[in-house]
């Protein structure tokens, strides 16, 4: 049996080939979902527009600090693996669900399969870049979606018998995803948009969100874009960053603040955007995928592929340097490669787990 740790946005769509694969192979497998993302809006609503399986279990974690949300998740995770003994779990990225996954399948001695594995950002102020490596570090198996994210497993020191290098799952996500979406919504006329004369932001961090002086930064640098572009701003305003506007009383002015969409309506506006701002790492992937022109508002990116090919630049988190950025950025033309596979990503997970389960 295969046990899939989920609990946020992110993880629920980069999980989503391996989920349609198991199901393709009739494979015995549970999905176990942590609850870590607690909006409706932003989570559960995503099994729905995906066309995927309710999960099995869901622990419904919800909100705290990090320790708290890694000990309930850690609690939760137990008792669901002594019940369903599976061979292998696999758990995606870098969030406390992930980690929090691996370390109490890892305990209980459950083989750990770790997609998304091997990527850094060396910067060990990243509650994220603490999880990646511990993750890494005690998984049995790890999917490295590109070869540098290999060879910083290799320089490590994990064994290269336990990679396998096969592409992010994002890509088979992206192209799966968007032919749902072309069924299901037309964000574009809900919003009377028109393709690639409006951006998109999206913002969440704790190192931008969670300090005022930062986030005010980042939201001047918004206003500037919209104001020397003259084109509107979609900013579908995360839960987190809701209400640290609110709490720090910061005004927004030019900006067009949305709810959170649906991962097919955001995959929508990505696909038709002029250009996307955002502090995700998912984002940056996808964007290069779609070829739509990305910034970055962070000093640092655990995805340098996409720098490498020129999809995506580094624009920090100052006012000033944000509207410059956004200034080169735009006018760069999307005819670069893909570094991030074909597409078989999930095909290949579930193969390497199919046979591991056998042995």
């Amino acid at each position: 049996m295969i046990g899939i740790i989920l609990g946020t946005r992110p993880e629920i769509i980069k999980m989503s080939p391996v989920i349609r694969e198991c199901e393709r192979r009739g494979l015995d497998y549970f999905i176990l979902h942590t609850g870590q993302h607690y909006s409706p809006e932003m989570d559960r609503v995503f099994f729905e527009e995906l066309e995927l399986p309710d999960p099995d279990y869901n622990l419904d974690v919800g909100a705290g600090t990090h320790a708290s949300q890694t000990a309930k998740i850690m609690t939760g995770v137990e008792d669901v693996l002594m019940k369903e003994s599976p061979e292998i779990v696999l758990v995606q990225g870098d969030t406390n669900t992930a980690m929090a996954g691996a370390l109490a399948a890892s305990k209980l001695h459950v083989r750990v399969g770790h997609i998304e594995a091997g990527l850094r950002s060396f910067n060990r102020q990243m509650p994220e870049e603490i999880n990646r490596v511990l993750i890494d570090h005690i998984s049995d198996y790890l999917f490295a979606p590109t070869e540098n994210a290999r060879k910083n497993l290799i320089s490590e020191g994990i064994e290269g018998s336990k990679i396998c290098t096969t592409g992010n799952t994002i890509v088979d996500a992206v192209y799966q995803n968007l032919e749902i979406s072309k069924r299901k919504v037309n964000v574009l006329k809900d919003l009377d948009l028109k393709p690639r004369e409006y951006f998109l932001v999206t913002a969440h961090r704790q190192e931008n969100v969670d300090n005022r002086g930062r986030l005010k930064e980042i939201l001047k640098g918004l206003e500037s874009v919209q104001k020397e572009f003259s084109m509107p701003v979609v900013f579908p305003v995360h839960p987190r960053t809701e209400k640290r506007i609110k709490e720090l009383g910061i005004g927004v002015n030019g900006l067009n603040l949305t709810k959170p969409f649906g991962f097919l309506e955001f995959l929508q506006l990505e696909s038709q955007a002029r250009l996307v701002l955002t502090d995700s790492g998912g984002v940056q992937e996808e964007t290069c995928i779609l070829g739509v022109p990305c910034a970055t508002m962070r000093y640092d990116t655990e995805r340098p592929e996409t720098l490498d090919v020129g999809s995506n630049i580094l624009v920090g988190a100052d006012s000033t340097s944000i509207l410059a950025g956004v200034r080169a950025a735009a006018t760069r033309e999307s005819g670069w490669m893909n570094p991030y596979g074909d597409g078989i990503a999930g095909k290949m997970i579930v193969m390497v787990c199919a046979a591991a389960r056998s042995r």
